[in-house]
């Protein structure tokens, strides 16, 4: 029973984010070491190397480079996917470098993030990319964020600064749409281990909670039970004596035995025979459950990965086009009308074309720029009209974000990640 029980703890996607120097990966390796997620061993061998070096005082500062290094050379100590416990949850780190990791981390899939932790240096406050991250954590739905302001011993501890840094976010946070219920401000020093998971004496004035108790403060997911039912299927099983077995995972709704289900966009229905989870048959399934599940009357050649399950009162939509909301995050040249990459949502991968550049936004404001530019670059953000090549189930974010977001992908990289603001469905 030991590995259900660790399965029982709910989990969550974290992503750290922040303008490059502020010290994320500090933050991210202070939480894993006294999480006690590093191995002790590892960090027993560089305190010895670190005294053999004439460095007597063990530095974790001294650790973090040497992970670093280790990155580097691509030795496996991988920030980016570290699982990490508290109290409450198990988290998934999803740590960003640079832009296009955690993206690419963030939209494919299940990795979206639930949460994030913003790093901000106390003594640098608000950059570029500081405005640029909020901006697009609030474009990719995360909806609870923990503030660090991070290198207060490079501000001698001060509450002067700590609240003028502060103010400089809030105001940040509210032009994106963050409201105050949304996020807690902290201070810290990833470095020195202030109030990371231990209060500290250098922040007497502070009385609010650690990262440690910020990050269980965190409220659970919630899933999606009264969405409409949509159900991607990742793959399609022939199973002796069943039959035809999609599978995949719930994203929202409810589904139970002997439910009328249609599959968009073949529009293939029938009736739920089973539903099966962990081996054994289950009587419904809800958000978060990996299924596979028997339809009667659908057979092998009637499905495909991409296809997504729905009730036949409310089919999923397939989108003849579609309007969306995108930000560029790498592009080697720029991107214009015509331009037709791989669109890639829940399970689906399907060719799609610009068709319009309707408005270039400002990153960091989410204001129009521009109406009707010529090409989008690296940077921008922008109001898109797109036409998929072929079938496409897609739906509108604000309705059902979990099908309404996705990513760009080109040339072996992920070029802009969006949602979808409106969509004309094929007739």
């Amino acid at each position: 029973m030991e590995e259900f029980d660790m399965a029982e703890k709910p989990h969550m996607n974290l992503a750290v984010i922040g303008h490059i120097d502020h010290g994320k990966s500090t933050l991210v390796g202070r939480l894993l070491f006294e999480t006690k997620t590093i191995d002790p061993h590892l960090i027993e061998q560089y305190r010895k190397e670190a005294e053999a070096k004439g460095k007597a005082t063990f530095e974790f500062a001294w650790v973090m480079d040497s992970l670093k290094e280790e990155r580097e050379r691509g030795i496996t100590i991988d920030i980016a996917h570290q699982r990490f416990d508290t109290d409450k949850y198990y988290f998934t780190v999803v740590d960003c470098p640079g832009h296009r990791d955690f993206v690419k981390n963030m939209i494919t899939g299940a990795s979206q993030a639930d949460a994030a932790i913003l790093v901000v240096d106390a003594k640098d406050g608000v950059m570029a990319q500081t405005k640029e991250h909020v901006f697009l954590s609030r474009t990719l739905g995360i909806n609870q964020l923990i503030v660090a302001l991070n290198k207060m011993d490079m501000v001698d501890y001060s509450e002067e600064r700590y609240n003028e840094v502060k103010k400089d976010i809030e105001d940040l946070l509210k032009i994106v749409g963050y409201k105050g219920d949304m996020v807690t401000f902290l201070p810290v020093s990833a470095l020195k281990g202030d109030n990371v998971t231990e209060p500290s004496e250098n922040l007497k004035w502070y009385k609010g909670p650690t990262v440690l108790e910020a990050l269980d403060n965190f409220k659970e997911p919630e899933k999606p039970i009264d969405l409409p039912l949509r159900i991607p299927v990742q793959d399609v099983y022939t199973i002796s004596g069943v039959g035809t077995v999609p599978v995949g995972r719930v994203e929202t709704g409810v589904m139970k035995k002997g439910d009328k289900v249609i599959f968009s966009p073949t529009m293939k229905s029938g009736e739920v025979k089973s539903i099966e989870m962990h081996h054994e048959e289950v009587p419904e399934a809800i958000p978060g459950d990996n299924i596979g599940w028997n339809v009667r009357g659908i057979g092998k050649g009637d499905l495909r990965r991409g296809d997504v399950c729905g009730h036949v009162d409310n089919p999923p939509s397939v989108a003849a086009e579609f309007t969306a909301q995108i930000v560029v995050l790498q592009h080697p040249s720029a991107i214009t009308v015509g331009y037709t990459p791989v669109f890639h949502c829940h399970t689906a991968q399907v060719a799609c074309t610009f068709i319009e550049l309707q408005k270039k936004l400002d990153p960091k404001t989410g204001a129009v720029a521009e109406e009707n530019p010529q090409f989008l670059k690296t940077g921008d953000a922008a109001i898109v009209k797109i036409r998929p090549t072929r079938p496409l189930v897609i739906e509108r974010a604000k309705e059902i974000p979990q099908l309404g977001r996705f990513a760009i992908r080109d040339m072996g990289q992920t070029i802009a990640a969006g949602m979808v603001i409106d969509l004309v469905e094929k007739q």
